[in-house]
């Protein structure tokens, strides 16, 4: 008995014990309820670790996937592995990167991105010659080291290496993560994959910010063309990529910015829409210039050099219309003149879904303008235009996103087009989490051209539409 009035005892204790304790919480959460059950949980929208307590040097990570599936009108003539195909679907990887960068002393910026382009079916667009491409797709887009000359300020930073950081346009060196429309006007990249690396070279470059003034200015050792991993172009009439000698590139960019300073951390890109978190305005004028850059033999014996020389002005505006219930528009409108010497002309489809063209469709003998290509770069001139309208924020309600629909224009004015080349797009996008969750439809209408010799411009023939959808992943 006397064990068991021991139990009794020490269990009616810690009985007592509990209920104490209990009521001295509940009599706390009453009385002053703690700080913490208040306050909303605050999600992080970053891979940011600190180097530093005050996060003024930090190493940063993000990820981006963008995926897409397309339903395209082919070109006349496209085939698909050997097959005749009018009509296509397609699903692919637009672009897959990952960027490390970090601020990691007063002075010294670091900038790595790594990733791929274009995968589908067909492995498109890294190297069309190559027996087996789905494991070499993915490459080093940029690697830079960068100087920032005066502490804490960004008048002045100096950097090389492997980097987008381009003249001609803000749309030469676009934020992808960012950008309003389905894709970028690729024309404005405009040797692409020709004499640089996905619009990457190796360049020294200085860049800043000094008052209103945005500038950049760079040196570039451009590629030869002999590496691109295309088959090579030929000697003609129309001019082409030279294929002997190698002269540095010059590009610069300036942006006067009338309100809110734009984005200056990573070397080069520029923000496609802010979404109305910033007021900005901006006037913009940009060049690239290259001495004997191409090439063309108007009759045997008769080889002249020929120098690069492309400029642009535009302007650019990003800003709220009301702050209270978010919406806020974008729109852009630029005129380029594009010389690439005389009578240039070069195909391009982003995620062409067809893998060749019959030999009698060929407009003017060219190469690559089957599927969804139409004559995207030339010498002549260029006029670009979007505009986009955000809706009100929390459209489908607290923490299901808005809308943003868009259109997009490029018109096109090049010698060895008989015609004027329109290019239209309209799309809208569905904001889930801003960029970092965004699901965006888009349908295009572009030009085809009647098959033709290698002198004769090109003759319009028809049209062809793309219905495109995009499902963006980013942090």
């Amino acid at each position: 008995m006397t064990t068991f009035l021991k139990m009794v005892w020490v269990g009616a204790l810690l009985a007592a014990s509990q209920f104490a304790f209990a009521q001295q919480v509940f009599t706390s959460d009453t009385t002053k309820p703690a700080v913490s059950t208040n306050k909303p949980l605050v999600e992080k929208n970053e891979l940011k670790y600190n180097l530093n307590e005050s996060g003024s040097h930090f190493v940063k990570v993000t990820f981006l996937n963008q995926a897409w599936l397309q339903v395209n009108q082919s070109n006349p003539g496209s085939t698909v592995v050997g097959v005749p195909k009018d009509n296509t679907f397609s699903i692919g990887l637009r672009r897959t990167r990952m960027q490390l960068f970090g601020q990691l002393s007063d002075h010294v910026f670091l900038y790595l991105q790594f990733g791929m382009n274009n995968f589908n079916y067909l492995n498109g667009g890294f190297n069309q010659n190559a027996s087996s491409q789905r494991k070499v797709q993915a490459f080093f887009h940029d690697a830079v080291g960068e100087y920032l000359v005066f502490k804490n300020k960004n008048y002045l930073n100096i950097g090389g290496g492997l980097t987008i950081v381009n003249g001609l346009s803000r749309f030469s060196a676009p934020s992808v993560a960012t950008i309003m429309t389905m894709d970028v006007p690729v024309f404005a990249q405009a040797t692409v994959d020709q004499t640089d690396q996905f619009s990457r070279k190796l360049s020294v470059y200085a860049r800043g910010q000094v008052g209103h003034l945005d500038y950049r200015v760079a040196i570039s050792d451009p590629f030869p063309i002999q590496t691109n991993g295309s088959a090579l172009p030929s000697y003609g009439p129309n001019s082409i990529f030279a294929l002997k000698g190698h002269e540095k590139q010059l590009q610069g960019l300036f942006m006067w910015q009338f309100f809110d300073k734009e984005a200056h951390k990573t070397p080069g890109y520029n923000t496609g829409t802010y979404l109305g978190a910033k007021k900005v305005f901006n006037l913009e004028a940009g060049f690239i210039t290259q001495e004997n850059a191409m090439v063309r033999v108007a009759a045997p014996g008769d080889t002249t050099y020929q120098n690069m020389n492309l400029w642009s002005v535009a302007s650019f505006l990003d800003m709220p219309l009301n702050r209270s219930t978010g919406t806020a528009v974008n729109a852009y409108l630029g005129y380029f003149h594009t010389d690439y010497g005389t009578n240039y002309l070069r195909y391009n489809g982003a995620m062409n879904p067809a893998s060749d063209i019959a030999a009698a469709q060929r407009p003017g003998g060219l190469g690559g303008t089957q599927g969804n290509a139409f004559p995207m770069f030339g010498t002549g001139n260029v006029v670009y235009g979007q505009f986009g309208y955000l809706m009100k924020r929390d459209l489908f309600g607290a923490g299901n996103g808005t809308l943003m629909p868009y259109v997009q224009v490029q018109l096109a004015s090049y010698q060895r087009v008989s015609n004027t080349l329109g290019v239209y797009n309209v799309g809208i996008n569905y904001l889930i989490n801003g960029h970092n969750g965004k699901v965006t439809i888009d349908y295009q209408n572009r030009p085809y051209y009647e098959p033709s010799s290698g002198t004769s411009p090109l003759s319009a023939g028809g049209r062809r539409g793309q219905l495109t959808l995009q499902y963006q992943v980013f942090i």
